[in-house]
């Protein structure tokens, strides 16, 4: 089940309707990794930061995995999801194979000593996060489009540049028609 209708739960998207005024989420896709009575927690996956993981961490040696912008909260903070099976110790599944954390300093030897890819890990600086009933309140405003599900691939393969208007894309129907918006309406 897909669509703005959707109540969210752990483990959906949250797309940013075509014309969010927000630049905070203008055209962002963001994985909830928490969603409950006490609020929502999640990361946009697709907003790059101008950093590399070893401009922001001096642990890691030699690994220029991008940076990500989690959210407009907290930016000093560093997060990660991973699809490596079996997870760390620690680790918290999301959906589908996705795991959210678990014991950095297995992750940095495992970076250090080149056996993982740079594909299976995101490191994102800061998170998305609303307080109790915020983010119901902006699904009434249609604000976001929820996507159930997402896979593996779409979270780590597609191209961040690319996810928003892919997920639409394959969403069909209206969303296909809003994959394609200008994001200034004027332009059309």
């Amino acid at each position: 089940m897909r669509g703005d209708a959707v109540k969210p739960t752990k483990g959906d998207l949250l797309l940013s309707e075509p014309f969010l005024a927000d630049p905070n989420f203008e055209r962002s896709v963001i994985l909830l990794c928490e969603h409950n009575s006490q609020g929502s927690f999640g990361f946009v996956l697709n907003k790059e930061a101008d950093l590399k993981l070893s401009d922001a961490i001096d642990e890691v040696q030699n690994y220029q995995q991008t940076l990500y912008v989690g959210g407009p909260v907290q930016h000093e903070t560093l997060h990660f999801l991973h699809r490596i099976n079996p997870p760390f110790s620690n680790s918290e599944p999301i959906v589908n194979d996705v795991f959210w954390g678990g014991d950095f300093d297995e992750l940095l030897s495992l970076i250090n000593t080149r056996q993982i890819s740079a594909t299976d890990v995101k490191f994102f600086a800061g998170y998305s996060g609303w307080g109790p009933g915020q983010l119901a309140d902006e699904l009434k405003e249609e604000t976001w489009i929820v996507y159930r599900q997402p896979t593996a691939y779409q979270l780590f393969d597609i191209p961040a540049g690319q996810l928003w208007q892919e997920i639409l894309r394959n969403m069909g129907g209206k969303y296909r028609m809003f994959s394609n918006y200008p994001i200034d309406p004027r332009l059309n």
